[in-house]
């Protein structure tokens, strides 16, 4: 069996994992997963008993989740590719750092803004949430800003798993439209220059379920309860 990894619809944080996947040379398939309803329901929670995306189900039947665990499992596949590195080496620390800088502070930068989306609010407290909000996202692209400092992309000399990363984050500005991102120009360089990469393309288009040409090993799309049937054969 071949990789199949859940991804989350709209706007999900699987983006980044498909990008890297597309990349790896590896073979997969991607199941959709809607959010919020089917994400948190019982179905799901056979695969990721937190109710989140994305989730990678192995051929050897195992689940995992949470992005960075993802992203350090598809790039310790394709270390021939240069998207990972043996453990030990200073190039694995370097991305381990950065793809845990991405995922607990730029990610999380957005959590306040995706609450006034999720609930309910009263209008004093969605402004305030937003302010927040806003003031969090303007700080890590400022220190982005920094980490990129005479650099085109986030580590080395080519596009790589922390890029595919931060792209699927860094959208999340255009949904809420809360920074003006050509103010910190290195910023707006690195994603504008994703936006070019064939496998965000891909990723873009499989989101949106338009035609969508895939540049790896991209097997075709599965429906939720036939990867849930693997699990049950494999149980």
């Amino acid at each position: 069996m071949s990789l199949i990894l859940f991804y989350g619809v709209p706007e999900g944080c699987s983006f980044g994992s498909i990008v890297a996947l597309e990349w790896s040379g590896l073979p997969y398939h991607l199941c959709r997963v809607p959010m919020p309803e089917v994400v948190s329901g019982a179905e799901y929670s056979r695969i990721n008993t937190v109710g989140e995306t994305p989730s990678l189900l192995l051929p050897d039947d195992r689940l995992i989740s949470e992005s960075m665990a993802i992203l350090n499992y598809i790039g310790a596949h394709s270390i021939d590719k240069g998207l990972g590195f043996a453990q030990g080496t200073v190039e694995f620390d370097q991305l381990n750092q950065m793809l845990a800088y991405l995922n607990t502070s730029f990610f999380n930068a957005f959590g306040p803004l995706w609450h006034t989306v999720e609930h309910e609010l009263e209008p004093a407290e969605k402004e305030v949430l937003v302010a927040y909000g806003t003031a969090r996202v303007e700080k890590v692209h400022r220190t982005l800003e920094r980490l990129l400092a005479g650099r085109k992309w986030l580590l080395g000399d080519r596009p790589g798993i922390a890029d595919a990363y931060f792209t699927g984050i860094a959208r999340w500005n255009d949904f809420h439209g809360v920074v003006d991102r050509s103010r910190f120009p290195a910023v707006s360089d690195l994603y504008q220059r994703m936006q070019q990469e064939p496998a965000v393309r891909f990723a873009h288009a499989v989101e949106h379920q338009e035609k969508a040409e895939s540049i790896g090993r991209f097997l075709g799309e599965v429906e939720l309860e036939e990867a849930l049937g693997l699990l049950r054969q494999a149980a």
